[in-house]
């Protein structure tokens, strides 16, 4: 059994209240670190939502753009004692960093790829209440109420040694149930952040200053009725980030993409879905071919306008 499948079945046995319950591994998530006198103001211009409003104990959600708006990754991010936390995909860390440094010129700003010290663990419900109380290191709230725990190797050892750790797979189903979009490879450089409903958690300030695709992320916000939006669904078949969506409205041109996806403990496969609005509400939308399996519209878990 190949390693994503037992991920899938771990994913499958667990419904209802049970699987909200849980510690896992973040293994899914990178982490860069970004320290020096300049960093808030450093990315204060390059990220698009408000750094100077972002605590220690809370994650806030935000993007980093490319010049043309469109979203090169998106992360939590929050600070510690000796600046920022940024966790985005694993796949895009490397990608990132390179990028980003590319601005900081003369700042005194620190950018470091932290994730051989840092160890990444979620935790959801019961789990995340415990471990509230009584925190083994710098624990960091998420607006749904779990939390994210960003600890050195011993302490997630300790952590993990009092409970079985499901796999990651696990949380990034929440995240889709909760409307929580991850870019990654398969979708770098494709969404503007309002594409994955981004400002509608708390991702995107519009009147902070400028920022790297400012100009463009406004010009979506306030010129015209943006024309894709991103909606929860279900399907029956397996389905991937980057999978391509297609409505009967539109024939054989593409529609949409399937920004992430995981097996569904209630069946089939959940999945954050960018499509054109009028054509989730007119017309049916298929996935990775114009008679393909037939995607199911799951209430949004937040007005989507």
């Amino acid at each position: 059994m190949s390693s994503l499948q037992h991920a899938e079945d771990r994913v499958t046995q667990r419904a209802g209240p049970a699987a909200e319950n849980f510690v896992a591994k973040l293994d899914h998530l990178g982490v860069l670190h970004f320290g020096g006198d300049d960093a808030e103001a450093f990315l204060q211009g390059q990220l698009s939502c408000d750094v100077a409003a972002v605590l220690r104990d809370t994650a806030s959600p935000g993007a980093y753009c490319s010049a043309k708006g469109r979203m090169l990754a998106n992360f939590l991010l929050w600070r510690d004692a000796d600046g920022f936390v940024m966790a985005l995909s694993r796949d895009l860390v490397v990608p990132v960093q390179k990028q980003i440094a590319k601005f900081v010129l003369r700042s005194k700003v620190r950018i470091a790829e932290a994730g051989a010290s840092t160890v990444l663990l979620g935790a959801s419900g019961d789990p995340a209440r415990r471990l509230a109380a009584s925190p083994p290191g710098p624990v960091v709230s998420l607006a749904d109420g779990r939390l994210l725990l960003a600890l050195s190797a011993e302490a997630a050892a300790g952590v993990l040694q009092d409970v079985r750790p499901e796999n990651s797979s696990l949380w990034r189903w929440l995240d889709i149930r909760r409307g929580l979009p991850l870019v990654t490879a398969a979708t770098q450089d494709q969404l503007v952040p309002q594409m994955a409903n981004l400002e509608l958690i708390g991702g995107v300030s519009f009147d902070k200053g400028c920022y790297t695709g400012q100009e463009i992320v406004a010009r979506s916000q306030y010129l015209g009725k943006l024309k894709r939006r991103m909606f929860p669904a279900n399907v029956a078949a397996p389905a991937r980030a980057g999978d391509a969506l297609y409505s009967d409205d539109l024939g054989a041109q593409a529609s949409g993409t399937v920004v992430n996806a995981e097996a569904s403990p209630e069946g089939g496969y959940d999945l954050l879905a960018v499509v054109r609005a009028d054509s989730r509400e007119r017309s049916k939308v298929h996935l990775n071919a114009p008679d393909g399996p037939v995607l199911r519209f799951l209430p949004p878990p937040y007005a989507v306008s």
